[in-house]
């Protein structure tokens, strides 16, 4: 364990960890006004999110290829970190990409919510129903997102490994376990305060 994966137990800046509230509150909120969202919205979402995290895994793999974190010829993230001796600390790699790299990867993580507010605008029937589609969808797209990484470069090598989540308005850090689990705990929420009579 690095010295930067002990600092970062859980997010930084502070205000990440907020998000491990989302689906308690979210739940609580549901609950109490009878969540209706029907399977074939569910489903759609789901479809998406699973569709749309390939997607972003693959574009990732890109970039990090283009920029030297993962070399074509040694085929994974894995033997290239073992090639080189270690992997950079996540704040190295974020201090070495240039400003215009960085700036069209906000624009790209803007333009991913968006499309995800999208679905839950066209699937959901009111406000309370797209707030829920929207966070489901999200959490569905993260957790395929990392499992589409894993399939494809064996990355993350532990859910304990560092990543940068977002960079709007500043860079979130936090070791993988963490959105995976606020994403996994969303889909149980959803379900759960989901109004079995919407269908």
């Amino acid at each position: 364990m690095t010295k930067e994966t002990r600092a970062v137990v859980l997010a930084s800046p502070w205000w990440v960890n907020l998000l491990a509230l989302v689906p308690i509150a979210g739940y609580i909120y549901w609950r109490s006004r009878k969540l209706t969202l029907d399977k074939t919205s569910l489903a759609a979402g789901f479809t998406f999110g699973i569709a749309f995290g390939f997607v972003e895994a693959v574009v990732v793999i890109y970039l990090r290829s283009a920029s030297g974190l993962l070399p074509v010829s040694y085929g994974t993230l894995a033997q290239s970190v073992n090639h080189s001796g270690g992997s950079q600390p996540v704040s190295q790699v974020l201090a070495s990409l240039p400003e215009s790299l960085v700036a069209v990867e906000r624009l790209r993580e803007a333009a991913t919510i968006v499309m995800l507010l999208s679905v839950a605008a066209l699937g959901a029937r009111n406000a309370l129903s797209r707030v829920a589609l929207f966070l489901w969808t999200f959490a569905t797209w993260d957790i395929a997102y990392y499992a589409g990484l894993w399939l494809t470069i064996r990355w993350p090598a532990s859910l304990g490994e560092l990543d940068v989540l977002f960079l709007i308005p500043q860079p979130w850090i936090s070791q993988v376990w963490f959105p995976l689990a606020v994403s996994a705990f969303t889909l149980a929420a959803v379900i759960l305060a989901r109004d079995p009579a919407s269908d």
